[in-house]
């Protein structure tokens, strides 16, 4: 059972929080404050400390230091926004805003807990192989898992299949394993096979003789010739005919190319990289994949983590991007405001690494000339907001008779308070006593079902 620690000087919302992880089956010590946290705790003892920002005394940063390994979860509220990016980049392992729900809440603390014990348990492989590749961004254990297979795997000939999402780099990764092998000064030969016509795909890779086919008015060498002495690197296999992963498949049992047309075979010295999203295991258990091709391409195998399982890698990544686009336009190199970096660091990303390349240009593009940072408008990243259905049953707010003592959760809170509140207070007054800003608000009132409350016309109106 995993023991997490709340530094939390608010009391409602520390006992709320205390019993929702507890629900979840987490072991719970809770502070007030970081001097109180430090005197009756051991913090290196502790799986995961969920911290506010904003503590008397010392702010919850001062965990970052305390702490050690252990990873530091902060709390903020939108309008301190930017000190929680500072406080990512002090080492904090992540962050949520306040007010948050329920599932948002436990999601995050089971991915940094999980990221945690997975750090650990790969942290000798780590120190010892893990070294960055030239070319791939990211410090996360996951890529330091992927560096340490890199580095063991590429001075060898053993053939990689590498799987992994559209644009999450599988052709850097065979670049990287070309490079650091004893074939890197000879060709690496690209080739994405859904790119190339049904029909062509067979001449393309094994090359063809003079008159094998209509068109064919001149003798062609196939790349994978061309590849030889080298390393051949196959962009989504699965999508190879039938017939062309026969023509491979000789290539790799005997080491030998016959070009359409040729009588005689000419012999190669190919290594393959083969990559793909798809699940090859069930495309040959359903004949659309050779069987004895898939075992033979399944030597080693590498899978690339999606952005989204990333980390801090995400903003680093979108900072070296960022510069990059900047120098190639010669323009003083921008930051990203605090909502940009909360929606990169947030949103899924689909597309991998080539979406947030695209965002990031566009925006280097769409700036303004005066502009020193990129803003969350421009950075134009589609957060998919989903209007609450208010007839839905289920998003209304909850009961809110029960004992605030008791079982009241943060979203109670939230309702409560607004509720309670709305016929006294302006929006930009309800915003501010939660700390959070009015576009917040609005969203969390779509989300819990509670509509603004209508002015009354006056009689001069009527």
């Amino acid at each position: 059972m995993s023991h997490i620690l709340i530094v939390e000087d608010e009391a409602i919302i520390r006992t709320a929080l205390r019993k929702l992880l507890e629900r979840h089956r987490y072991r719970v010590s809770e502070a007030g404050s970081v001097r109180e946290a430090t005197t009756k705790y051991r913090l290196t003892e502790v799986d995961l400390i969920i911290s506010d920002l904003r503590l008397p005394g010392a702010p919850g940063t001062d965990l970052l230091k305390l702490a050690g390994d252990v990873p530091v979860l902060i709390m903020t509220s939108y309008a301190s926004l930017r000190s929680a990016v500072d406080s990512m980049r002090m080492g904090a392992a992540d962050y949520i805003a306040k007010p948050f729900d329920h599932d948002e809440m436990i999601a995050t603390v089971r991915r940094v807990i999980g990221k945690a014990e997975q750090s650990r348990a790969q942290a000798p492989t780590a120190r010892s192989q893990g070294r960055a590749i030239a070319g791939m961004i990211g410090d996360s254990p996951v890529m330091r898992e992927l560096y340490a297979r890199i580095n063991k795997v590429a001075p060898t000939d053993a053939t990689v299949l590498v799987h992994g999402e559209t644009g999450t780099g599988k052709e850097l990764v065979a670049r990287a394993i070309h490079e650091q092998s004893r074939r890197a000064g000879k060709p690496l030969i690209s080739v994405n096979c859904a790119a190339i016509p049904e029909t062509l795909i067979e001449a393309e890779l094994f090359g063809h003789e003079k008159g094998a086919f209509t068109g064919a008015q001149t003798a062609r060498e196939g790349l994978v010739a061309a590849a030889d002495g080298g390393t051949l690197f196959l962009d989504e296999i699965g999508e190879l005919p039938l017939e062309a992963q026969a023509r491979l498949l000789r290539v790799l049992q005997e080491g030998e190319v016959r070009p359409i047309g040729a009588v005689e075979s000419r012999k190669v010295d190919v290594r393959l990289v083969a990559a793909t999203h798809r699940n090859l295991r069930q495309l040959a258990s359903e004949h659309k994949f050779r069987e004895d091709l898939y075992y033979r391409i399944n030597v080693v195998q590498m899978t690339l983590p999606p952005l989204r399982e990333r980390g801090k890698d995400v903003l680093t990544i979108a900072e070296s991007l960022l510069e990059k686009f900047c120098a190639r336009v010669e323009r003083p190199t921008l930051k990203l405001s605090p909502e940009a970096i909360q929606a990169v660091t947030t949103y899924t990303w689909p597309g991998n690494v080539r979406e947030l390349e695209n965002a990031i240009q566009r925006a280097v593009i769409l700036t303004d000339d005066h502009s020193t940072e990129i803003d969350h408008d421009t950075l134009d990243i589609d957060l998919d907001l989903v209007p609450v259905d208010e007839a839905d049953p289920e998003r209304r707010p909850r009961s809110l008779h029960t004992d605030p003592r008791e079982d009241l959760s943060l979203e109670d809170y939230f309702a409560r308070f607004v509720l309670e509140h709305q016929d006294t207070m302006s929006e930009t007054e309800l915003a501010k006593k939660l700390g959070v800003s009015r576009k917040c608000l609005w969203e969390r009132r779509q989300k819990l079902g509670i509509p603004r409350k209508k002015k009354s016309r006056t009689a001069a109106e009527a």
